[in-house]
């Protein structure tokens, strides 16, 4: 029986904003399949892992039958993305347990699994807080703060980030315990404080689908579930159970060595030196003094890098050791000319700002070298 007929991009595109999540080998069978149905024109696509589920929707309507099936999402993936693009794909469903998928004179015969069977993560109570944002500014956000989140961390509660509501702010806050990272957005309508933990997954998962546009997205923060609402386009995630460390207590308030920096010039600088950096250590020795600082970076053969730049610097003289890579990750993945570096002593943490900007803040510790 013929369900679907349809150019191979308009099943291809909302397919890859859900497969992301999916895992090729599952306990659960059928969290490996897709669930796609077809109401009316509107073809949705559903994947989920129990702790994060998304929908979407074909952008344009589609001619066919209407019909719900489940069936494997990374071979139909594959399948159309090895489709020659403009292809027309029709879908077929034979004995109820097999889509047959043809393109051309290529055939494909896909296994299928009951769609009643296929689990949902249903939406828990009201929402404590909920607001919109232009999806570009929330792209922006999560980008200054999502490197610094911690990577299978024994505290799980840092293999996240924290998305904060209080009056007219939205915040991000993640940290891995050696560096923290805080952006925060003004928002027209006031709200009340409500504070969730995003999942890590769930983050990556969201900033891959976001576009750089101004069209909105709305966020609704519920007892133990955030829900991401743009376009055709919706995610549902649980929320990491913990308590996340207070960050106002990390943001040091009285580092007084502080000057202005070309963001591109260190960061090249930093490349650079990077080169003969420890592989294993990533160490790196800022030199502070008048008027100049110095990078330098040594590895496990002797070889050694040295950069030096001029800097409006007029301070005590500091030397202080970093993981090269902490300064990397913030240089990369801010959009500013130029920022500020405030640091104490060669045990204190230093922080980084952008100038006249209060909604960034990037703290990163010393290390010994």
């Amino acid at each position: 029986m013929l369900i679907l007929q349809a150019e191979r991009d308009a099943l291809l595109k909302p397919l890859l904003a859900v497969t992301g999540i999916v895992e090729r080998r599952h306990t659960l069978p059928i969290l490996s399949n897709v669930l796609i149905e077809k109401k009316g024109g509107e073809v949705g696509f559903l994947a989920t892992d129990l702790e994060i589920q998304i929908t979407t929707a074909s952008a344009e309507a589609l001619p066919g039958e209407d019909f719900r099936l489940t069936t494997s999402a990374k071979k139909l993936q594959d399948i159309l993305r090895a489709i020659p693009d403009k292809t027309q794909v029709t879908l077929e469903q034979q004995d109820g347990a097999r889509l047959v998928l043809k393109a051309g004179k290529s055939r494909f015969n896909l296994q299928t699994l009951p769609a009643e069977d296929f689990p949902f993560l249903s939406v828990a109570g009201s929402a404590n807080a909920a607001f919109s944002l232009p999806q570009r500014e929330l792209k922006r956000l999560i980008a200054q703060v999502q490197y610094a989140m911690a990577v299978q961390d024994i505290r799980y509660y840092l293999n996240g980030l924290l998305l904060q509501t209080d009056g007219n702010q939205v915040r991000l806050i993640s940290t891995d315990g050696h560096r923290l990272a805080f952006a925060a957005a003004d928002i027209e309508t006031p709200l009340a404080r409500a504070e969730v933990i995003l999942p890590r997954k769930t983050i990556l998962e969201l900033y891959k689908l976001l576009a750089d546009s101004d069209d909105t997205i709305t966020i609704e923060l519920l007892a133990n579930q955030v829900r991401f609402s743009f376009g055709s386009t919706a995610i549902i995630s649980k929320v990491v159970d913990g308590k996340f460390p207070d960050y106002n207590r990390v943001i040091p308030l009285d580092n007084d060595k502080i000057f202005l920096i070309e963001r591109l010039t260190f960061l090249h600088a930093l490349q650079r030196a990077a080169i003969l950096a420890n592989e294993k250590f990533r160490g790196v020795r800022l030199v502070l003094r008048p008027g100049a600082m110095s990078i330098l970076c040594t590895n496990s053969e002797q070889e050694e890098a040295e950069e030096e730049l001029e800097i409006d610097y007029q301070g005590g003289e500091l030397e202080i050791g970093f993981n090269i890579n902490y300064l990397l990750d913030v240089l990369t993945n801010l959009q500013a000319d130029t920022l500020q570096l405030a640091f104490g002593d060669g045990y204190k943490s230093t922080l980084v700002t952008i100038p006249e900007y209060t909604n960034f803040k990037y703290i990163v510790m010393p290390m010994r070298i």
